[in-house]
């Protein structure tokens, strides 16, 4: 016969009884929520507080002076180099600014020599420029020749101010 080992009976029967079998209860139904109906306080207005006011930094407007010169000539004037000092110090504070040196001829000449002198006279005060410091990728060229003259005078006064190069900014 086969012995029982009471021992063991009574620890499976403690065991039984301090934790029942495990039944799946199924879980009482979620009652819905209602909200309370109290009514609903505002909280109070914020205390207003002045902003602190920035100082608005006014931006100087870029002005870049021409510079004339003598017939058939493109070598730039020393009366001229305190202005393109000027407009290169401008063009230094400005880092978002294209320049467009335009080179302009009086309407003595052919097409080819004034498009070939405006040229030279533009590229003069492009290499003002670049040796200041300035840098060439901000810096492009044209000429206009006898194109656009600044004066359409046909006398020596408005030759002498259609002799120039003007600066555009882009």
């Amino acid at each position: 016969m086969a012995r029982i080992n009471y021992a063991g009976l009574i620890v499976i029967m403690i065991l039984a009884l301090v934790f029942p079998a495990c039944v799946k209860e199924e879980a009482p139904p979620i009652e819905e929520v209602k909200p309370a109906e109290e009514e609903i306080i505002p909280p109070p207005p914020l205390e207003e507080v002045e902003e602190p006011q920035l100082e608005e930094v006014k931006e100087e407007p870029v002005v870049l002076d021409d510079v004339f010169f003598d017939f058939d000539k493109f070598d730039i004037k020393d009366a001229y180099r305190d202005i393109l000092t000027g407009n290169a110090e401008q063009i230094l504070g400005k880092e978002d600014i294209i320049i467009v040196i335009e080179g302009y001829c009086d309407e003595r000449g052919t097409d080819e020599y004034n498009l070939s002198l405006g040229e030279k006279r533009a590229r003069a005060v492009f290499d003002f420029y670049v040796a200041y410091g300035v840098d060439a990728k901000k810096l492009t060229l044209i000429s206009y020749g006898e194109e656009k003259p600044f004066d359409s005078g046909h006398n020596e006064e408005a030759w002498a101010s259609n002799r120039r190069a003007h600066m555009v900014i882009k």
